[in-house]
């Protein structure tokens, strides 16, 4: 279905709710939109650390990999066994 006809069949619901519910769809509608738009991904937000790493030397580079891939498994590491001591 294009999107203008979903978009007629919307309207028409929405003249088909009763008046005294209208605010509550407004609100519905209203923060549903809200939800769309925060959930979507800024590309500006995102790229502005595009690149951040070029300037580190590979070695400094080889040693944050290392560090950050050792700090992941010490944390997985405690998520489960949490997790198992439960069973």
């Amino acid at each position: 279905m294009d999107s203008f006809n979903l978009r007629t069949k919307v309207i028409t619901e929405i003249n088909l709710v009763p008046s005294d519910k209208l605010e509550e769809l407004y609100n519905f509608i209203h923060y549903f939109r809200l939800g769309i738009e925060v959930s979507q991904p800024s590309l500006k937000k995102n790229m502005q650390f595009a690149g951040c790493w070029n300037d580190m030397t590979d070695e400094v580079f080889a040693n944050f990999n290392e560090e950050m891939i050792t700090r992941r498994q010490q944390a997985f590491l405690g998520r489960r066994s949490d997790e198992a001591s439960l069973d």
